[in-house]
């Protein structure tokens, strides 16, 4: 079973990514799936059903509000980063997590890279999908990279003046 970081911790995988396609018709497998969000919204009153089997995945270019009320309903939304210089999916989780209300999984899928995790945890991943040449138990240290932020972010809402005595 494919392996991932979740929660600061190497955890199995047990939802099946479903690729992105045109036909949003297409037919989605039993047990934990990621579907795509326009299959999402073709099919979602019948995936509706099926409350703790059903993630969605949004594409770089796809905005939070498109999946709006919606994340508060769903137990893991992942953001797809089609490369490590695509930015787009951090202003994504954010809004998930501070427009949205969403507190299920967040999960952070494609091209990321060890580099960019302490940043993704900050904008509220708390689960990442990294290719399988990353070594997943050096790759957790990177979570914590830096203890301090200056900015507000996610994982700590008061800025470092606020903070300080």
């Amino acid at each position: 079973m494919p392996k991932l970081i979740k929660d600061s911790a190497i955890a199995e995988d047990n939802w099946q990514l479903l690729a992105a396609s045109d036909d949003a018709s297409t037919e989605v497998p039993a047990g934990q799936v990621i579907v795509p969000l326009n299959v999402w919204h073709a099919q979602k009153e019948t995936l509706s059903q099926r409350a703790d089997e059903i993630g969605v995945w949004l594409d770089s270019d796809q905005l939070a509000d498109e999946i709006g009320d919606d994340a508060s309903k769903l137990p893991l939304i992942a953001v797809n980063f089609p490369g490590f210089m695509d930015g787009r999916g951090f202003s994504t989780a954010r809004l998930l997590r501070e427009r949205h209300g969403f507190t299920g999984e967040l999960r952070a899928i494609g091209g990321v890279i060890r580099d960019q995790l302490c940043y993704l945890k900050r904008c509220g991943f708390n689960s990442f999908d990294l290719d399988d040449s990353i070594d997943l138990a050096a790759a957790i240290e990177s979570l914590n990279d830096f203890t301090e932020g200056y900015q507000a972010s996610v994982d700590q809402p008061l800025p470092l003046f606020r903070r300080r005595a």
